[in-house]
């Protein structure tokens, strides 16, 4: 096969909403549904385990020292991804197995931050199924700030696929031009923007930093339906009663170097969306417009970026 072209999949699925273990059993079928159609890499959206706070819209979220809040925070505590654990290991495991690339999302419950906070993370595992990156939200987003807590700088990190650079950021973080900055200045050209799962938000911005980076951008959402709310779920009948069909409805989709639509967004649908990408056209693209090297101006202007992981301990035994 050309050295230049890699498979990818963007896997849009709706998570089994608050449940960990049984979410990440329907992402290894996804997962093993990728490696049989010769992806190289697939791809998750953003909280997929355990899944999206839709609750805090949907239940008063704002009103503080709230019973029925303090009972969501400790369920999806109990339910998040404490990856020190082995939480993530059976997605390890398939990775290695079938060895294929994995991005996706979860709700980390950080260990080096006492464990009883959740940050919106997003994870790349290579295909010996060694966990490479885990990058934290920078910036949650409005509600999100109910329930999340702010992560740091250490995992802009980029990793080698093939001919191409990879890097990603979560949902509203690609809105925040230093920090793709970041990662261009690093050699990304795929870009990885992975959401809980809204055409709003990924139908434009998807172009926009593809004509921006000249770069293959890749947005990957999740679907949440009304139907996907279990009796399981504390108030379930009033998240129902204040939601629409969908909570969240997908718009998964794939921009080329030239800032055209590869996979144009899928909306309201589950499923697998697969293409080939080809290295060769992000280097067409570059003859013109290069934003760190032949477009840029380092003398004039430049970006610091701190990469340490932020602990509120230091030890100095």
């Amino acid at each position: 096969m050309n050295k230049d072209l890699l498979k990818v999949g963007l896997a849009q699925i709706a998570p089994v909403w608050l449940d960990r273990e049984k979410t990440i059993l329907k992402i290894t079928d996804f997962i093993k549904q990728a490696a049989s159609e010769k992806c190289h890499i697939v791809t998750f959206g953003e909280a997929i385990i355990p899944g999206y706070p839709f609750w805090i819209e949907r239940t008063n979220g704002a009103k503080f020292n709230s019973k029925l809040q303090k009972e969501f925070y400790a369920h999806y505590l109990d339910q998040a991804v404490q990856i020190e654990s082995g939480d993530l290991n059976p997605i390890c495991d398939v990775a290695k197995k079938l060895k294929i690339n994995i991005i996706t999302g979860i709700m980390e419950r950080a260990k080096n931050r006492g464990g009883h906070s959740v940050y919106a993370s997003l994870v790349y595992i290579n295909e010996m199924g060694e966990i490479k990156n885990v990058h934290r939200k920078m910036m949650p987003t409005y509600d999100e700030r109910l329930c999340w807590a702010p992560g740091d700088g250490h995992g802009l990190q980029v990793q080698k696929l093939g001919a191409f650079t990879v890097g990603g950021l979560n949902c509203w973080e690609n809105w925040m031009p230093l920090s793709r900055t970041a990662l261009y200045a690093m050699g990304e050209d795929l870009h990885i923007a992975i959401w809980p799962g809204s055409y709003q938000n990924t139908h434009d911005l998807t172009k926009f930093i593809a004509k921006e980076s000249r770069s293959y951008v890749i947005s990957v959402s999740g679907i949440m339906r009304k139907s996907d709310i279990s009796n399981d779920i504390p108030e379930a009948e009033m998240i129902r009663k204040n939601s629409n069909d969908f909570l969240a409805n997908g718009g998964s989709c794939l921009s080329g170097p030239d800032g055209e639509w590869i996979i144009e967004p899928q909306i309201e649908k589950e499923g697998l969306f697969t293409a080939i990408i080809d290295h060769q056209k992000v280097r067409e693209e570059r003859q013109n417009f290069d934003p760190v090297g032949h477009y840029s101006r380092p003398d004039v202007t430049r970006l610091l970026v701190n990469r340490n992981r932020q602990s509120i301990i230091e030890f100095e035994d």
